[in-house]
């Protein structure tokens, strides 16, 4: 009898017949245990690969120990339009926030790194695709007004998908709102940095996300208002492989730096550093100021800018 040979393939990272777990890296198929990815900072070891990193965990992964104070955390979003899908939107968010254990997709608050305080605005990608509502936009108003309060720099960290679309036109109006408030930091000198991590898209990129004084990203996030697939069906033309990643955006201009996660912390306190120093530290060197003339008009921003030889890398 010949024997019968079955080759069963499966599609990329379908390797249980199911899911891919969480932990096991998309790109070089390695498995990690749960404690040694997030001793990893949640990098691949094999390939560099960027896991998705929750808010608090963010949180804890660059400020000091025990530093962090949140602010705005007993805000939730209501259904002003008593919205309905598939589900009513108060169940959509529910579930959201016994899955994450959020209120919203941006946690607010103030902490310390490496010993400089700053305030921080820190979005979650699994809160509801980290899209924008009314929540959002208010958390991010309440870490930017205490930047102000406390003449501190402010750093966002982002990744949404865009707009809630159960919030309609309030969710529309967050971008306005947070366009504002960074209009508010820079009318008071107050520095603002901006993280793009994977994926930032929607009007969050389009709004606040684009607007740092400072723009740097994690490699391989996805930086664009819509993605490649829907910018391939609306055009009806084929994108290119890095269309909207990061190093894409660096090439274009759009960002200042693409800085690996690894060394995010440490590139944080140098800018904090920069933008306001401790109060043990000298606020300058032992060189001669620069002429009257070269130094009018330049806020604590474009001067940071400068001396990381930052300046005219965006359009």
């Amino acid at each position: 009898m010949t024997p019968v040979e079955i080759d069963v393939q499966r599609p990329k990272g379908d390797e249980g017949g199911g899911r891919r777990h969480p932990n096991t890296c998309p790109e070089c198929r390695s498995h990690y245990r749960e404690d040694e990815l997030r001793h990893a900072l949640r990098v691949c070891a094999q390939c560099g690969h960027h896991f998705s990193v929750g808010a608090y965990e963010r949180i804890e992964q660059l400020t000091d120990p025990g530093s962090f104070v949140e602010v705005g955390g007993d805000l939730r979003s209501v259904d002003p339009l008593a919205f309905v899908d598939l589900r009513p939107y108060t169940d959509r968010l529910l579930d959201a926030e016994l899955a994450t254990g959020l209120g919203d997709s941006m946690v607010a608050g103030q902490g310390r790194i490496v010993g400089r305080p700053t305030a921080l605005a820190v979005m979650d990608f699994a809160f509801m695709g980290g899209s924008m509502g009314s929540v959002m936009g208010e958390r991010f108003c309440l870490a930017a007004d205490l930047a102000i309060e406390q003449g501190m720099p402010l750093i966002a960290v982002t990744a949404s998908g865009g707009a809630r679309m159960q919030e309609n036109i309030l969710a529309l109006m967050q971008m306005a709102k947070t366009v504002g408030a960074v209009d508010d930091l820079r009318e008071h000198g107050i520095p603002y940095i901006s993280v793009l991590t994977h994926p930032t898209t929607g009007g969050v990129i389009a709004s606040f996300a684009a607007l740092g004084d400072v723009v740097i990203a994690e490699p391989g996030a996805l930086l664009s208002f819509a993605g490649p697939r829907v910018v391939e069906q609306t055009t009806g033309e084929k994108t290119s492989a890095d269309f909207g990643r990061a190093e894409s955006n660096l090439r274009l201009g759009q960002l200042d730096s693409v800085v690996p996660r690894r060394a995010l912390r440490s590139e944080l306190a140098k800018l904090l550093m920069l933008f306001s120093p401790a109060e043990e530290e000298p606020t300058g060197d032992h060189a001669p100021p620069p002429p009257p003339s070269e130094r009018a008009g330049l806020g604590p921003a474009e001067r940071v800018r400068n001396l990381l030889r930052l300046r005219g890398r965006r359009g």
